[in-house]
């Protein structure tokens, strides 16, 4: 947390810890999760994904299966694009309420979110403070994310990881010899650095340092923080970390942060760099939807994952998914959910954002031609472009879909 601007003079105050942040459709089949402490034991073989709607007795894993990275993007375990859409978790020391199994099932089935993004609070009264509280809140996150068969990012929620190094490398040793063979979990190891932390001299060996850390247990994805709150990527991709399934982390608020950044991005895709955007908001002081369904748009044509900031309940604060007061245990009516949260919503279920800003859908095109609207009529396929990914077609965002109910 959270987006700042290009070239910010300085860092906004993150929350204090005397002020603590309180930030029906179809069910996923829960299925069997390795206990953590027998890495070893496996989950069932997953099975080859539909070109149709998912069925409703699989999850996504179970249709995609491990995730790797392939030039720029993230492909499954068959090699076909694909993309993760989620919630990012609130920083867990002001959040804890929100970090269980009864969220994150919510998420999955209400929200239809193939991925949560677990920010564990590292600075700031976090994990620094209290190792075993803040760790026992990431492993019921992972763990409730493992049971419903969706993607989880283990974050590393920090400003100044090269502070901790020592203790980030501890912790993600024991992260990746626990979790690393499950194809549910990717890492981030490091949030988001400051515009002052040099990437040549500070952040990549950082970075140099917790990647084989990391790889001694699991070849997943780990996505890498850049300068500036995470938004120089292109800067990074000028001195790449040496690996595979590497990405880089990508940050936007959309009030503040525009087609500058956007550009920043276009940038490090033509050097060949993958982007992950782990964090994004609907605004900043207020909310830019325009500028959100201008973001997302560019996301999904690129096939780019992402997480929206946040699962909270702060009174004032805009990018919070929940209004005051929203139980801690999921569950929530649409008047639960601010403006921003409805909005995000709906941009999960249908790819447009609610209809603000420029809609993701398109055509999902099968040789020269878009396809139908499909067996069941929906025309789900061109709905977005990983919809359209996962129908084996090629999606073109500018052109007009057929007319489907």
């Amino acid at each position: 947390m959270r987006g700042q601007p290009l070239a910010a003079a300085s860092d906004p105050a993150e929350p204090a810890a005397a002020d603590p942040a309180e930030p029906h459709a179809m069910h996923w089949c829960l299925s069997p999760r390795p206990c953590p402490d027998s890495p070893d034991s496996c989950a069932t073989e997953p099975t080859k994904p539909p070109a149709s709607p998912p069925s409703p007795g699989m999850t996504p894993v179970d249709m995609h299966g491990s995730l790797s990275v392939s030039g720029t993007k993230i492909v499954d375990k068959n090699g076909a694009q694909y993309q993760l859409k989620g919630m990012s978790m609130f920083w867990s020391q002001w959040s804890d309420q929100f970090w269980n199994a009864d969220v994150v099932n919510w998420l999955a089935q209400d929200f239809q979110v193939n991925f949560i993004r677990a920010a564990m609070g590292v600075d700031s009264g976090g994990y620094m403070d209290d190792p075993a509280g803040e760790k026992a809140k990431l492993v019921r996150v992972v763990n409730a994310c493992i049971d419903a068969g969706i993607y989880v990012m283990i974050d590393w929620h920090d400003h100044s990881a090269y502070n901790h190094a020592d203790a980030a490398v501890a912790f993600f040793d024991e992260m990746a010899s626990t979790y690393g063979n499950l194809p549910n979990v990717l890492f981030e190891t490091f949030n988001e650095p400051l515009q002052g932390d040099d990437w040549n001299s500070v952040l990549k060996p950082y970075h140099d340092r917790l990647v084989p850390v990391i790889r001694q247990h699991s070849q997943n994805i780990i996505t890498m923080g850049t300068r500036s709150w995470s938004q120089e990527v292109d800067e990074a991709c000028q001195n790449p970390v040496q690996g595979t399934n590497l990405m880089y982390t990508l940050h936007f608020y959309a009030q503040i942060h525009k087609g500058e950044l956007r550009a920043k991005g276009d940038a490090a895709m033509n050097m060949g760099c993958p982007i992950f955007i782990s964090e994004w908001g609907t605004g900043f002081d207020v909310l830019d939807l325009g500028s959100s369904g201008e973001w997302l748009g560019w996301a999904d044509y690129h096939m780019l994952s992402n997480a929206n900031w946040g699962v909270y309940d702060k009174d004032g604060e805009k990018n919070a998914l929940l209004a005051p007061g929203a139980s801690g245990q999921g569950g929530w009516s649409l008047s639960q959910l601010t403006e921003s949260g409805r909005w995000v919503r709906d941009y999960f279920h249908n790819g447009n954002g609610g209809g603000g800003g420029s809609p993701s859908g398109g055509c999902c095109k099968f040789g020269a031609d878009c396809g139908d609207c499909g067996d069941d009529g929906t025309g789900w396929c061109h709905q977005s472009a990983s919809n359209c990914a996962t129908c084996t077609g090629t999606f073109d965002s500018s052109a007009p879909a057929p007319g489907c109910r």
